[in-house]
């Protein structure tokens, strides 16, 4: 990889909860945003442990730093959306983290690689939506 590259594991729920910053609910979106470059950076740490065949601290750190990403934007969207309209993006995001840790646990780091995408795209999915929700309540 080129000097000063760096992998980027989250950026469609970045951009999301970056947007969403500025609305309503800017200190839940910020924390959002917040958690998912902790995430990031995190991810790129255990992929390069993954990568390396290691069974270092860093494969380990992950999965708690998953599910607060996961509660924080629980907390973004809200319970009553996320328990019932939301239901769908919640199972999503669960399932998704699930695949995440699976690879962890199996050391495989081209399935975590892909299992992040997966993350990545219902995490961001998640945070646009319950936006566009509370949008469409206030009309």
């Amino acid at each position: 990889m080129p000097t000063g590259r760096h992998c980027s594991f989250l950026p469609l729920t970045r951009d999301a909860a970056a947007r969403v910053c500025r609305g309503e609910r800017a200190e839940r979106a910020s924390a959002v945003l917040r958690l998912a470059t902790e995430v990031e950076s995190a991810a790129g740490d255990c992929w390069t442990v993954l990568l390396a065949g290691c069974d270092a601290p860093a494969r380990w750190a992950l999965s708690p730093r998953l599910r607060r990403l996961s509660e924080a934007t629980s907390l973004y969207a809200g319970t009553s959306w996320w328990f019932a309209a939301g239901s769908v993006h919640r199972r999503k995001v669960a399932s998704t983290q699930s695949h995440v840790e699976d690879a962890v646990a199996d050391g495989d780091g081209q399935e975590f690689a892909k299992a992040f995408i997966g993350y990545d795209n219902a995490m961001a999915c998640a945070v646009v939506c319950a936006q566009a929700a509370r949008r469409g309540h206030r009309q």
